[in-house]
């Protein structure tokens, strides 16, 4: 039975964790600091570690170098009560280093605590011998704690006819979940893909809706629209947010009768299709930004999901490269391998342009690299036009001390909060006496 390790002083979280994690069928025990931690680990060996990233001696980070130091083996997984500090916590995680945003839910600590001990081993055997990675539902790739939340989501939708709206950066991937969805739903119709965004104002009812001979100028035959021909199946509609809004109450129409009227025609059509739709643009651009009105939001985003970018699920990227180069080497007959240091390489850059910026990377590393060598070359930069103007989150870089992270940490979130120390500390997870004690550690406490 794997034994777990919860290192947090919040009484109320551990009672429910501990129950949740002995229902599970584990095995755990309890540290309200570092001091117990480093005692329970002297004299027991841990499989896992859950770790609040701020205790009331010091950070989770001490308790990491105290582990590495000492060879403990284990799975760590970083704590924090807010996801303004994610962006810092996805930075230092590594192979065995998760982490995860409170309030956990159960689903959240099953999969944290299911993950292979021994997946970094065997990933790498699997490399070595020239085997693929698994594809999810057909095309997706990754066993990070992020995609495997997403498999769950995928796999709940896909037994309902819910629509569902798929939210996430650009070169996320959100056409291939969209293909995922439509797979593990196995309709027996197609899955049509349209940009919204790429449709002139004055074809988008005929693009969408189809339109009958002679129904405006050019218009020589009948057309079937998008919704029509997803008969039976699922239409994707990408980049729905850039609909012009003037457009959006005749989307609205279709989506609530599951009817619609070819441009130019009089009889209406009945539709049967699930739709999932996708956008780039963040919640607080949808709610204040005048993008989409609020009835169609609800009727296509009654299943939203968010699709984590590239930075926040590191572990994948050596997964991602190995298929991207397989992919390659089968077109055009080649056997190029990756050398280990290659994948901390590619794990160290921020791919700003997610998943498509890994792949352009990779496809260019490729055309560049010597034919008659055995391993790709890597360029010293993977520099684009387009990631030089994405600023990058916080985070931590290498020199830092624990302490300079930690500070950094808590003067991002008290600026967040307008220097509300109560709501600041509630955010980090620690009591406001703790936060008191860290501002005064650093010489940042003003009466």
């Amino acid at each position: 039975m794997k034994q777990v390790l919860l290192v947090d002083d919040d009484t109320e979280f551990t009672d429910i964790v501990c129950q949740i994690i002995e229902y599970l069928g584990f095995d755990v025990s309890v540290a309200a600091n570092i001091s117990e931690a480093k005692s329970w680990m002297q004299t027991q060996q841990f499989d896992h570690v859950l770790l609040d990233f701020m205790l009331p001696d010091g950070s989770g980070l001490h308790l990491i170098d105290y582990m590495k130091s000492n060879q403990i083996d284990a799975y760590i997984t970083l704590i924090t009560g807010h996801p303004s500090v994610k962006g810092v916590l996805a930075n230092l995680c590594e192979p065995k280093i998760n982490y995860l945003v409170k309030p956990l839910q159960r689903e959240d600590i099953e999969a944290t605590l299911n993950r292979n001990s021994n997946v970094k081993n065997k990933t790498t055997k699997a490399r070595n011998k020239g085997a693929d990675p698994q594809l999810h539902f057909g095309c997706l790739v990754g066993e990070s704690p992020a995609m495997q939340a997403l498999y769950q989501m995928i796999g709940k939708v896909a037994n309902t006819a819910a629509n569902v709206m798929l939210m996430g950066e650009s070169g996320v991937g959100k056409e291939v979940v969209a293909n995922a969805i439509h797979f593990a739903t196995n309709n027996e119709g197609p899955i049509v893909a349209t940009n919204c965004g790429a449709i002139p104002k004055d074809l988008i009812g005929s693009e969408l809706f189809g339109h009958e001979k002679g129904a405006f100028t050019g218009a020589v035959s009948s057309k079937q629209g998008v919704f029509v021909r997803a008969c039976k199946g699922t239409l994707f509609l990408d980049e729905v947010t850039e609909m012009p809004i003037d457009m959006q109450p005749n989307l609205l129409r279709v989506l609530e009768t599951k009817r619609v009227t070819p441009v130019g025609g009089t009889r209406e059509v009945e539709v049967d299709c699930r739709v999932i739709s996708a956008s780039n643009r963040s919640m607080e651009q949808l709610a204040e930004g005048n993008i989409i009105r609020e009835d169609v939001y609800f009727r296509l985003a009654v299943f939203p999901i968010n699709i984590p970018p590239l930075r926040e699920r590191k572990e994948d990227i050596p997964l991602l490269a190995d298929v991207f180069l397989s992919q390659l080497n089968e077109e055009n007959a080649t056997q190029f391998k990756w050398e280990n240091e290659q994948y901390e390489i590619l794990k160290n850059h921020h791919w700003p342009g997610n998943v498509r910026e890994l792949r352009h990377a990779i496809h260019r590393a490729y055309i560049m690299s010597d034919i008659n060598a055995a391993t790709i070359a890597l360029p010293k930069d993977f520099s684009s036009p387009f990631s030089s103007a994405i600023a990058k989150p916080a985070g931590v870089s290498a020199g830092q001390t624990i302490e300079e992270v930690e500070r950094e940490l808590i003067n991002v979130t008290l600026s967040k909060v307008d220097g509300n120390k109560t709501l600041a500390s509630e955010m980090l997870g620690i009591s406001t006496k703790t936060l008191y004690n860290r501002l005064h550690a650093y010489g940042d406490f003003e009466d």
